[in-house]
C-alpha cells in the first residue's frame, strides 16, 4: 500500500518504548521510579475540575466557534495584559486542541513544500515532523552552552538560505529547559524580519521558570507567530487545549484551517480553563512551581557528584539534559539498561537531538524530592558498574 512519503520523516517516540517497559516491569512488581515522560505529576488543579464539572451539568457540550470561546480568548488576552505587560487582541487568539493543534495551524500556514525552517538541535522532535509533514525542509542547528542552549541570532544569520522562511525558537525548551532573554529574543525576531522569514515562538513551558521572571514574545512583537498549552504550567494535560497567537493578517486563513482540520477544540475543556486564570488557581499553579525549582536543586546537586549536572542549569520546564559521554554513548542503551538494573525510567537524547543525542539523556523532575533522591541512587549505583 502506497502512502504519503512524508510520513517516513516521521520517527518513532523512543520515549513511548521505555514507558512501556516500564509499566511492563511495574506489572512484575518491580519499584519503577518514572522520570520519563514530559507530564506534570500534579493533579488539575480543583478550580479547573470544578469548573469543568460545572460546565458539563449546564449542558455546555456544544461546539464553540472554531478559534475558541470568545470568553477564553479575551481571559488570555487578559493574562498577556497583566503578566507580560503586553496588548493582544483577543481576535488574534485562536483556541486550539492542545499545542499541538496550535503548531498544526501554523505550519501548514507558513510552510511551503521545499521551503527551509531553521531550529534549534535538541529539539522537541515533535516540531520538527509537523514542519517536514508539511513539505519542510528541516535545517536542524547544534547548540550549546555557547548560545545558551538556544538558537540565537548570530545562528539565524550564520544558517539563513534563500529558501528559508521560518526560524521556529522554544523559550523555556523542551528537552534543555533553556530560556531565551529579552535582548536574545529581540535579536533574533529583529534577524528573521530583517530577512523577511517568519518565526513561531513555542512557550508551552511558560510559568515554568525559576530563575528570571516568565517572558511572552507577545511583548516584543506583534507578527510573531506564539504558541501555547494548558497542559504545562497550568496542569491540564488530559484536557487537550493550546493557543495560538497570530499576526492580525493571518486570523482568518488560520480560523479557516482550524474550521476543517478540528472544527473547535474541546468545548468542556475550554469553559474549564476559564478557571485557570483565578486568583484562587493561581495561588496553587505557583505553589507547584516552588516545588519543581526545589526538585531542579536536589537533582542537580545529586548528579553532579557523578559528573552528570548539565554544564548550564536550565532556568525553566521540568527537564534536565545529561550528557552520558563519560559512560555511553548509546542513549537508548544506557536508558534501558538503567530500567532493567535499577528500575529507573528516564528518556533517550535520541528522541530529541539529529545529532548528539546519543550522547545525551533526558530526565523529567516530575516526581516527588524522595523518589529524585532514590533515583540519584540507584543512578549513581549503576554507572558506577559501567
Amino acid at each position: 500500500m502506497a502512502w504519503n512519503s512524508r510520513v517516513d520523516h516521521v520517527a518513532p517516540f523512543r520515549v513511548m518504548h521505555l514507558l512501556e517497559m516500564a509499566q511492563a516491569r511495574e506489572a512484575a512488581g518491580h519499584d519503577v521510579i518514572h522520570l520519563e515522560v514530559g507530564e506534570p505529576d500534579f493533579a488539575t488543579p480543583a478550580p479547573v475540575i470544578a469548573a469543568g464539572q460545572q460546565a458539563l451539568t449546564q449542558g455546555h457540550t456544544r461546539y464553540t466557534p472554531a478559534a475558541g470561546l470568545p470568553a477564553l480568548r479575551e481571559a488570555i488576552a487578559g493574562h498577556y495584559a497583566e503578566h507580560f505587560n503586553a496588548t493582544v487582541d483577543p481576535a488574534r487568539i485562536l483556541v486550539t486542541p492542545g499545542a499541538s493543534g496550535a503548531l498544526l495551524l501554523a505550519s501548514q500556514l507558513l510552510v511551503a513544500s521545499g521551503s527551509r525552517v531553521l531550529m534549534a538541535d535538541p529539539n522537541y522532535p515533535c516540531n520538527r515532523h509537523f514542519m517536514a509533514l508539511a513539505g519542510a525542509e528541516i535545517d536542524a542547528i547544534s547548540v550549546g552552552r555557547e548560545s545558551g542552549w538556544q538558537l540565537d541570532a548570530d545562528l539565524v544569520a550564520k544558517y539563513w538560505r534563500e529558501d528559508t522562511s521560518l526560524a521556529m525558537l522554544a523559550s523555556p525548551s523542551n528537552p534543555t529547559g533553556h530560556t531565551l532573554s529579552v535582548d536574545q529574543l529581540s535579536a533574533v525576531l529583529a534577524a528573521v524580519a530583517e530577512r523577511e522569514g517568519e518565526v513561531i515562538v513555542d512557550e508551552i513551558y511558560q510559568g515554568l521558570n525559576y530563575d528570571d521572571a516568565p517572558l511572552s514574545a507577545t511583548s516584543l512583537s506583534a507578527n510573531a507567530f506564539v504558541v501555547n498549552s494548558f497542559s504545562k504550567y497550568f496542569g491540564m494535560t488530559g484536557w487537550r487545549l493550546g493557543w495560538l497567537v497570530a499576526p492580525e493578517h493571518a486570523v482568518e486563513p488560520l480560523t479557516r484551517l482550524a474550521q476543517n482540520m478540528f472544527l473547535a477544540a474541546p468545548t468542556p475543556s475550554q469553559h474549564a480553563a476559564l478557571a485557570a486564570f483565578t486568583p484562587e488557581c493561581w495561588a496553587i499553579l505557583e505553589q507547584r512551581r516552588e516545588t519543581l525549582k526545589e526538585r531542579r536543586q536536589v537533582l542537580l546537586e545529586g548528579l553532579a557528584s557523578l559528573g552528570l549536572a548539565p554544564d548550564l542549569p536550565p532556568q525553566g520546564a521540568f527537564y534536565l539534559w545529561l550528557d552520558i559521554s563519560r559512560y555511553s554513548h548509546n542513549s537508548q542503551a544506557f536508558c534501558e539498561r538503567l530500567l532493567q538494573e535499577e528500575n529507573v525510567a528516564i528518556t533517550p537524547g535520541i528522541d530529541f537531538a539529529v545529532r548528539g543525542g546519543e550522547h545525551h539523556v533526558r530526565i523529567a523532575f516530575t516526581n516527588e524530592v524522595a523518589r529524585l533522591e532514590e533515583a540519584v541512587a540507584r543512578i549513581a549505583r549503576f554507572v558506577g558498574r559501567l
